[in-house]
């Protein structure tokens, strides 16, 4: 079941998909294939509650650096214009 029926940005509807999902926490970024709600109309992506909370377990294990079990992707550069 959707946890809301329409857009609450534009009111578009919305579709079930698989998205990626950049986290953050502390020096580190997570990347996670999540289900959500996509606006068809305006591409705004809406969550399940679970998977919002799921969402903060992972930034807070990022932020105390506790990444024992997440798969090492690469390496991450900032560059200076």
């Amino acid at each position: 079941m959707k946890p809301i029926q329409q857009c609450p940005v534009c009111s578009g509807d919305l579709a079930k998909k698989k998205v990626e999902k950049l986290l953050r926490g502390g020096i580190h970024t997570a990347v996670i294939k999540v289900d959500a709600y996509v606006c068809l109309h305006c591409g705004e992506h809406i969550y399940e509650q679970k998977t919002v909370q799921r969402f903060e377990e992972i930034r807070n294990k990022l932020t105390r650096q506790q990444t024992t079990g997440f798969q090492l992707l690469g390496k991450l550069f900032q560059v200076r214009a």
